[in-house]
């Protein structure tokens, strides 16, 4: 196994308080509020490769776990990781690697990063209305209606937005930072 740089450690923290401080940005929205985080993640993920990208998220909901308040609404700890919308959480993991790997894999152009993004954003979706379903109790129409319908607008939006600035930031930051 690879180990990891001083700069690769210092860019995982980094990482990881960008996606704390954008989890503070919330619209209440019903059981699960609209949140900055999967902005974040998708940020995240289009500017670095997989296995950093998906080590800032990691770092994150360790962080969580060990009760910090990084989670949304200043939340943390086990009960809101393992709480109805922990799904959310662990689904940025996938997220994070799956969007990060389309985009090093394939093009890094707006379209294939808005493309990743939005496969990203669905399995964000899809992973925290199963978790949703099953800690609930609800049916399925009422998990899709409460975790999956109300995201499809901003999810869109801040696919948009992680794509552009993300593509926008790697450029410099490679110009910039490539040793």
């Amino acid at each position: 196994m690879k180990r990891l740089s001083l700069k690769e450690l210092l860019l995982i923290a980094q990482g990881a308080v960008i996606i704390a401080v954008c989890s503070q940005l919330t619209i209440p929205l019903g059981f699960v509020p609209i949140t900055g985080q999967t902005f974040a993640i998708g940020l995240i993920a289009t500017i670095f490769p997989p296995l950093l990208s998906t080590t800032m998220v990691a770092v994150y909901l360790l962080m969580g776990a060990i009760g910090l308040p990084v989670f949304a609404g200043f939340s943390g700890g086990l009960g809101a990781l393992f709480g109805p919308t922990g799904g959310f959480l662990f689904a940025f993991l996938l997220n994070a690697w799956i969007t990060s790997w389309l985009i090093t894999r394939y093009k890094d152009t707006f379209t294939w990063a808005l493309v990743a993004n939005l496969i990203g954003a669905f399995v964000t979706m899809i992973g925290g209305t199963i978790w949703l379903k099953i800690a609930i109790n609800q049916t399925w129409p009422a998990a899709f209606t409460m975790a999956f319908t109300p995201f499809i607008l901003p999810g869109i939006i801040k696919a948009i937005a992680a794509s552009y600035i993300g593509l926008k930031v790697k450029h410099i930051f490679y110009l910039r930072f490539a040793s």
